[in-house]
């Protein structure tokens, strides 16, 4: 057995945990981060579509989003990345948010209005002057095919979209954390890819590191659990399993990749957009593509998995049928390919969909999990956050008592990490949806 030591042990180099890596470094700590794949960001992190977008249910959830939208502007110099070296493109296409039930937008609105986020307010008409290209009716509430419901003709017209023109989507996820891991490691931080935690070390109620299926022991008093799908697992090892309000659960989902309508350069025209009628978002993939994913419709069966490393990466062809066929009802001339392409992945979800961003019952242990498939925006502040959040707690800050409002780094807009809390009471009116 080989005993390695350090400040800090961070478990997965996904685009967050690579982030926490880089923000831990750039505090003077001696990190090791563990990773079971080959690589950072081949994970979950691989099959996010990248959305950048504003609209959440929380006022600290929005704050994130919109600081986190000043790293993608400035990623190469976040990263610290050469002249030439490969970067993911932030293509700042805007978003639209149909106006319609489920979608929250009045509360997103609040939030805006709050935080001087920019958007606009368009009404049916503005709607289809700017894009054409979509069918404005009614046709909701979303069905499945085999429901008589699925081609019913529509009920009148959505009340119009709200528009976030900072909005957009990042063209490469997996290249973001590697990004984040190279910086990391330029800063001193050390990487364990292809191993796997076995064990969460401890002396007495504090955390001593990690063990690993080689026989490795890495030593510290701080261990984050940035695993992705496999956090719940690894908190049953630290003996966490049920010490908090909020729970995480993998599951998997889809997403499809589908030729623009011909006529219309997609990569142009298009934009993000989530449609809770019809039960999906887009956004434009180059070249004149457009991705296509669920926004968790209550008629789709959510997939929950027990075990992340046998879930089938093929997608299906119901499930792809069922997503494009809806974005043919919103979109003109959108046509359903004889093949179907996409990506699998597995996300790590919350009772109310919202992460945890926290410490732990156990001193010294630290998450950051549940990013239910919407946090790959926020990757770049959550990291910055949990940095500043175990900086202020092992310096002796009781965080459940007095939640650590982090000012952000862009804009110092304040983010309550009370928001983010393991215990925190279930937001019941937040929208059962990713929206990439």
């Amino acid at each position: 057995m080989s005993v390695q030591g350090a400040d800090a042990v961070v478990i997965g180099a996904g685009v967050i945990g690579a982030g926490v890596a880089l923000e831990l470094s750039r505090r003077g700590l001696a990190t090791v981060s563990t990773e079971r794949l080959p690589g950072a960001g081949q994970g979950s992190t691989s099959a996010s579509s990248g959305v950048v977008r504003f609209n959440y249910s929380t006022r600290a959830g929005v704050a994130m989003a919109v600081e986190g939208l000043g790293y993608w502007l400035r990623w190469r110099e976040h990263v610290a990345a050469p002249d030439g070296a490969p970067v993911p493109e932030f293509v700042q296409c805007g978003m639209l948010l149909l106006k319609v039930p489920g979608s929250n937008h009045e509360r997103a609105i609040e939030h805006f209005e709050a935080l001087r986020v920019p958007y606009e307010d368009l009404d049916r008409h503005e709607l289809e002057r700017r894009f054409p290209y979509l069918d404005t009716h009614r046709f909701g509430p979303p069905t499945r095919m085999d429901d008589e419901r699925f081609w019913a003709d529509p009920t009148g017209f959505v009340d119009g979209a709200i528009w976030m023109p900072e909005g957009g989507y990042v063209t490469d996820p997996m290249l973001a954390a590697r990004n984040l891991a190279d910086a990391a490691a330029a800063g001193g931080g050390t990487f364990l890819y292809g191993r796997t935690v076995t064990g969460v070390l401890r002396e007495g109620d504090r955390v001593a590191g990690v063990a690993l299926d080689d026989g490795t022991e890495v030593r510290a008093p701080v261990v984050v659990n940035v695993a992705g799908p496999h956090s719940s697992h690894i908190n049953r090892l630290a003996g966490l399993e049920g010490t908090a309000a909020i729970s995480t659960r993998p599951m998997r989902r889809e997403v499809y990749v589908v030729p623009g309508p011909e006529g219309l350069d997609f990569d142009e025209a298009g934009c993000v957009m989530g449609d809770l009628d019809c039960g999906f978002y887009l956004r434009p993939e180059r070249p004149n593509n457009i991705l296509i994913g669920s926004v968790e419709a209550a008629c789709d069966e959510l997939e929950w998995v027990e075990d992340p490393d046998t879930v089938p990466l093929t997608t299906t062809r119901t499930e792809f049928e069922t997503q494009v066929l809806r974005g043919a009802r919103r979109i003109r001339n959108l046509g359903l390919p004889h093949e179907h392409r996409g990506v699998v992945g597995v996300y790590d979800v919350t009772e109310d969909w919202l992460p945890v961003y926290d410490r732990t019952d156990l001193d010294g242990f630290y998450v950051a999990i549940g990013t239910s498939g919407n946090q790959f925006k926020n990757a770049a502040i959550a990291a910055h956050c949990m940095a500043e959040l175990i900086t202020e707690v092992e310096a002796g800050l009781d965080h459940d008592a007095d939640p650590l409002v982090v000012e952000g780094p862009h804009l110092g807009l304040p983010i309550d990490l009370g928001t983010f809390s393991r215990n925190r009471p279930l937001d019941t009116d937040a929208p059962v949806n990713v929206l990439g």
